[in-house]
């Protein structure tokens, strides 16, 4: 992470501490549309009804739910956000008021709608573009050819328009340490995006592939794995520390869910944006009338299997805060 980023993050959670804030937002998920351009075989976000995937959220009604809750970063995904019209102006909505923003997509799009919209290169702005494996397990994972290789020329685009760019890529048990290996080390030295992020794939319920998610134990193998020889010290990956040592099983957490709260049509989501049992229409609803300790490994049978950043990466990140060695520790990127 960019040093004025972490600089900034850094000080608004000392500042939540000196508040003694219990419950605050890192991150939101903003998902200004459901719509998407693909049917990822490991997501269940299109399985909404016609009327609602045609819906898109006003502007004023996107940046409203940020401001109301104050997070500093911003992750904008859906759905596809290209498909949205106005997601231009909800990025510079955004940035004028100095939120970090991380614009998700596949890319797909990308090329053909850049000079429809109104972006800038900016130090709050980043794209974070999907790549799930190299061109074979990529294009297997989105259910369609050609992606792979479209997102790799449209990050190259970026690049080359002076846009920050970062990945987002999810794994499941068909993986091997072997393919996380081929994927990071294809994105840190040739494609050389600026950050990559990484997550086990969370088991949705209306994914269409219902086999291929990892169980704990799989997950920890799987990056116990792919991190030796120094490999996880060499690439760019935007996690903490200890969210990465949570990947291999060396601590265990408590799922903070509340960290990474989600913003969709349908209001505050509970309790994240990987699940649903129901939403509510304010931010301090969300947070003073969720069961948050029903939640998590060993409390709900959905999560049994669940190791993804959004529950975990917040409390790897209060963990750190609340220790001088980790906070060092992370300083220095080990």
């Amino acid at each position: 992470m960019p040093l004025h980023q972490s600089l900034r993050i850094a000080g608004y959670l000392l500042g939540q501490k000196l508040r003694r804030r219990e419950k605050f937002p890192l991150i939101v998920e903003l998902e200004p549309l459901f719509a998407c351009n693909l049917k990822c075989a490991g997501c269940g976000k299109i399985q909404q009804p016609h009327d609602l995937l045609r819906q898109r959220m006003p502007v004023e009604r996107a940046v409203n739910a940020i401001e109301e809750c104050g997070a500093p970063m911003v992750s904008i995904a859906g759905g596809e956000p290209l498909m949205h019209p106005q997601i231009d102006e909800i990025v510079n909505e955004l940035v004028k008021r100095k939120k970090y923003v991380f614009l998700c997509t596949n890319a797909v799009l990308l090329r053909k709608r850049i000079d429809k919209f109104d972006f800038k290169p900016s130090k709050y702005f980043a794209f974070a573009v999907h790549i799930d494996g190299l061109r074979e397990r990529h294009d297997a994972s989105v259910d369609k050819e050609g992606v792979f290789d479209e997102a790799v020329e449209a990050v190259k685009e970026l690049q080359k328009r002076g846009f920050r760019v970062t990945t987002n890529t999810t794994f499941f048990n068909t993986d091997t340490p072997q393919t996380v290996i081929e994927v990071l080390d294809y994105l840190n030295d040739d494609l050389k995006v600026s950050e990559m992020m990484i997550s086990p794939a969370y088991a949705y319920e209306k994914a269409p592939d219902q086999e291929h998610f990892l169980g704990v134990q799989e997950t920890r193998e799987l990056f116990r794995k792919a991190f030796a020889d120094g490999r996880r010290k060499r690439w760019r990956l935007n996690h903490s520390p200890l969210f990465l040592d949570f990947l291999e099983g060396k601590v265990d957490f408590s799922c903070t869910a509340w960290g990474i709260p989600s913003y969709s049509l349908l209001g505050w989501q509970k309790p994240c944006y990987l699940m649903s049992d129901g939403y509510a229409k304010t931010y301090r609803e969300l947070i003073e009338e969720t069961d948050w300790d029903a939640y998590g490994r060993g409390k709900d049978p959905r999560c049994a299997n669940c190791m993804a950043h959004c529950g975990y990466e917040p409390t790897a990140v209060l963990a750190t805060l609340g220790s001088l060695k980790e906070s060092l520790r992370a300083a220095v990127g080990r």
